[in-house]
């Protein structure tokens, strides 16, 4: 049976991704990097309610290794009856709710500081027991498929004990040409840990060996650049600091370019490889299959994009305008165009700002949210070796967990409420669903998250009565959009292009994702912006490219949510009826299935639409302001 853990990596804002980071305080100035042990325990997780202390991994890391030993028993005897079947499940459930406790203890503490070995060595022993697991559970699907079909679910039907694996198994027949012979199953069980090589070399190179440089900032002062730091330049310094800071980054990636075009290239070969195996077209119809997502959704979104960039060059036009320069280059894309977007928003107020924004979805959801907040969810604030970005995981048994590097900005108040909606998606799915159902596929996971940013966007908007501060939350909002959907529907087509060159028989080089990356950036960016001579290594540098066509979900998360939030602030309470339902389903219905169920239909073009004509409307009023005075 599949592995069911869920990792939702990084805030959907990718535009202002590199806004995450400590409060100003803690970050800009000249010092070093604060440490873990600088920082308050209120503002780190509690990775220890998990696990009290390693002696108890120790001891669930045995208890897995010896019941790893238990499948042998039922290898060859799934079809035997529906009571052999039923252990042989409820066994598979029990170890893998370890496996999860296991996995994400290790890597939870090793985001704390990626610099640890003892914690990189943790991740390397349950990464390595998870594919002996996976390897051992490998004869189950070829057996459940050999059993006649008819007979299966009749068993399933009449044993109580089979009955919540219905749709598992409905799933499984759905999909029953792509999966292989047990001893075909087997390999590419063993396989795992080499497939998963280049993601966690990108990753360790991202967050452990990479050095983003040094520079001489405004003042005179050397600074040394972090995550957080580059994002106040980016916003905040001169233009010639800020073109100095882009030059110092592009070049320190620059020494690794053919390490990171290798790694990205052997990605996408391992997703060709595994689709070949299993007998898909291509790349992108395994990526689709799982969750029974339809090409035509993927392919619209795309279509519908491309012939509407109107708006999207229409933005970067007023940007170049308003910063009256002759060329818009990429370090001029963060520049606040209003003053306000530079507000600060100390922890405690970005907590209660989230609070009331998302009252209407009632007291239930609040109370629970509040309760995250302070009980040893979330990790706050940036350190060195701590893991970059933002994201929501955990397990089946215990609490979400929130990784985020908070800094004081409006973003970083967003980012809360985004990851926040993963964790209590989570947190009310895992009380609802059994273990099998327990995850969460990607295409609707981004919903609670997006949904939550919306509902703070229009609670704010809602309650200005300043003009200037209207300006500030409109900018905001352009931004999110072009984050969220603009920017993830340029990423899937880079995605899909580079795919297709592999499938078609090229070779990825470090030239060719440069210039594919640039042509796919300049054409949705316009003819206003220029992409500078380094920047175009970008499409190597994106994290989310290592797990296959991910980040189009995030543009129809994005819409499905802005219609969802509408009907809920309309005070329509089958709507938010329909929509806490939502948050309680796991993986036992399919993505557009459920999305229908809770009020929106993507594989009609409604919801698409409506977003990018609301991007459209938002331009236009910010181009008036700005403009016209």
């Amino acid at each position: 049976m599949k592995y069911q853990i869920v990792r939702i990596v990084l805030a959907a804002l990718v535009l202002a991704a590199f806004a995450t980071g400590m409060l100003m305080a803690q970050t800009s100035g000249t010092g070093a990097i604060p440490q873990r042990d600088d920082i308050d325990d209120q503002y780190k997780w509690n990775v220890e309610n998990i696990y009290p202390d390693l002696e108890a991994w120790e001891a669930d890391f045995a208890r897995l290794q010896d019941g790893i030993g238990l499948f042998a028993q039922y290898r060859g005897r799934l079809a035997e009856s529906p009571q052999v079947l039923a252990e042989c499940l409820r066994l598979t459930d029990s170890l893998n709710i370890i496996t999860g406790n296991l996995y994400v203890y290790a890597y939870l503490k090793l985001d704390e500081d990626n610099r640890v070995s003892m914690y990189q060595e943790l991740g390397g022993r349950i990464s390595n027991l998870y594919s002996r697991s996976a390897e051992a559970q490998s004869f189950i699907s070829p057996e459940v498929l050999a059993i006649d079909a008819d007979t299966l679910l009749s068993w399933v039907a009449n044993h109580a004990d089979l009955n919540i694996y219905d749709h598992y198994f409905r799933n499984l027949l759905r999909q029953q040409k792509h999966v292989l012979s047990e001893k075909e199953e087997r390999i590419l069980a063993l396989a795992a840990p080499v497939a998963g090589a280049p993601r966690r070399i990108f990753n360790m190179l991202e967050n452990a060996d990479f050095k983003m440089g040094t520079i001489i900032d405004q003042n005179g002062d050397t600074v040394e650049l972090t995550i957080g730091r580059y994002s106040n330049i980016m916003r905040e310094a001169p233009r010639d600091i800020r073109a100095m800071a882009n030059d110092t980054v592009q070049n320190s990636w620059y020494r690794y370019v053919n390490t990171l075009a290798s790694t990205l290239g052997a990605s996408v070969q391992k997703d060709w490889f595994l689709a070949q195996a299993r007998g898909y077209e291509d790349c992108l119809e395994m990526a689709l299959e799982s969750d029974n997502v339809s090409r035509e959704v993927f392919t619209s979104l795309i279509e519908a994009v491309n012939a509407n960039l109107a708006p999207l060059h229409k933005w970067y036009a007023i940007r170049k305008q308003v910063l009256g320069v002759d060329t818009l280059q990429t370090y001029d894309l963060s520049v606040p165009l209003v003053e306000e977007s530079n507000r600060q928003y100390t922890w405690e107020e970005a907590k209660e700002l989230c609070v009331h924004a998302l009252e209407p979805m009632g007291e239930k959801y609040v109370e629970d949210y509040r309760r995250g907040l302070t009980s040893g969810w979330i990790d706050v604030y940036e350190t060195e070796g701590k893991g970059s970005g933002a994201y929501s995981w955990g397990t089946y048994t215990s609490h979400p967990y929130v990784l985020l590097n908070f800094n004081d900005k409006l973003e970083d108040v967003f980012t809360l409420a985004h990851e926040m909606g993963h964790a209590l998606n989570s947190y009310y799915t895992n009380r609802n669903e059994p273990y099998v159902y327990s995850g969460h596929s990607l295409f609707t996971a981004e919903v609670a998250s997006t949904c939550n940013e919306a509902l703070m966007m229009k609670y704010l908007l809602d309650r200005i009565t300043d003009k200037n501060e209207k300006m500030a939350l409109l900018y905001h909002y352009i931004r999110q959009i072009d984050g969220t959907f603009f920017t993830q529907v340029m990423f899937s087509e880079f995605e899909l292009t580079i795919h297709q060159h592999i499938e078609q028989g090229g070779a990825i080089s470090a030239d060719y994702l440069r210039q594919t990356y640039r042509e796919t950036f300049q054409k949705y960016m316009g003819p206003d912006v220029v992409i500078g001579p380094m920047n175009d290594m970008g499409g190597m540098k994106i994290g989310h490219f290592y797990r296959q066509f991910y980040v189009y979900k995030y543009a129809t998360s994005y819409a499905a949510a802005q219609a969802l939030s509408q009907k809920i602030l309309e005070g329509d309470q089958q709507a938010l009826d329909r929509y806490l339902e939502f948050l309680k389903v796991g993986t036992s219905a399919y993505p557009v299935d459920m999305l229908k169920a809770a009020g929106v239909d993507l594989t009609e073009p409604d919801a698409v639409q409506q977003t990018i004509t609301l991007f459209a409307e938002l331009v236009d009023e910010m181009g008036r302001l700005l403009l016209e005075g």
